[in-house]
């Protein structure tokens, strides 16, 4: 099996930031011994496929170079090969925009992650099967629907050209359509058809950068830990909202939490979503947990 580090870096992360900041970042991991063999992505996908041929190739020991979307292209390029080929590992370099993975472990970034991979620290991880029509994706840090998904849906495709300033945009538009529905699905087999503000179904604690939107969830629980905020107001979710970023909106009245090893989902079609910091539109089918597929370097 192949020792080397298959690296994979996502120049444009960060707005171009981590193009700029990868070589000094790589240049500490073959200083201090580590072999790394580097591949840059130059456009949406080719991540997955550069992680799925590296694997095929004999390399288990990977490290994402970008946000939190280069890690999900990398997981999805693993799995499913690695449930039965041999164990992988991943490691990171956060130098996109959000890093929400990461921060269930440090604030320090970069400096952290390095000595994470050079002291060779693991931990397993599970990863969440995300089937849809058939087919299947798999994450290690949430899906959301509802709110979070119409801002970052209306944002990506219509104002990402107004930058930053772009995804503003599209929270107060999204507030004054402010859509509240329900997502049925049975979680352990109990129905649950309630309207909501949006669901969230993580694996770990942060979204979004710094939102703590599921603050019991942890990587190695086992478990989905299913999240719901039901109908709050235009007035309630102004109010709250500061409250997402330390976790104490599960104190509302309307918030709600539970774990589930499989869930599974009566939806009318397609859905948009965001998954691990990616915009989609599925036609979601069911969440399954792999309990500790993954070893992430943290």
């Amino acid at each position: 099996m192949n020792e080397t580090y298959f690296t994979i870096v996502n120049p444009a992360a960060g707005g171009g930031r981590c193009g700029k900041l990868a070589p000094r970042a790589l240049d500490r991991l073959r200083g201090a011994g580590l072999a790394l063999e580097v591949r840059q992505t130059r456009a949406a996908g080719e991540a997955t496929i550069l992680a799925h041929e590296a694997y095929a190739a004999g390399f288990r020991n990977f490290i994402a170079v970008g946000g939190d979307g280069t890690g999900f292209e990398i997981v999805n390029g693993l799995f499913p090969a690695a449930l039965t080929g041999g164990r992988a590992a991943l490691g990171f370099l956060p130098l996109g925009t959000g890093n929400s993975f990461l921060r269930d472990f440090t604030n320090r970034g970069a400096d952290y992650a390095i000595e994470a991979i050079l002291e060779r620290r693991r931990r397993p991880c599970d990863v969440i099967q995300l089937n849809h029509a058939g087919e299947s994706l798999y994450y290690i840090n949430t899906l959301n629907m509802g709110f979070a998904a119409d801002v970052a849906t209306l944002t990506n495709r219509r104002l990402k050209f107004l930058g930053e300033f772009g995804y503003l945009v599209g929270v107060l538009v999204s507030l004054a359509r402010l859509r509240r529905r329900p997502f049925p699905l049975r979680a352990n087999g109990e129905r649950d058809e309630r309207r909501c503000l949006f669901v969230a179904f993580s694996n770990s604690k942060y979204t979004g950068g710094k939102m703590m939107i599921a603050p019991d969830a942890a990587v190695d629980s086992g478990a989905i830990e299913y999240v719901h905020w039901g109908p709050i107001g235009r007035l309630g979710l102004i109010r709250n909202l500061p409250k997402l970023f330390d976790g104490t909106h599960m104190k509302h009245k309307l918030a709600s939490r539970r774990t589930a090893g499989r869930i599974e989902f009566d939806l009318k079609g397609p859905v948009d979503v965001v998954v691990d910091g990616e915009v989609l539109t599925l036609d979601v089918e069911s969440l399954e947990v792999l309990p500790g597929a993954l070893d992430v370097m943290v």
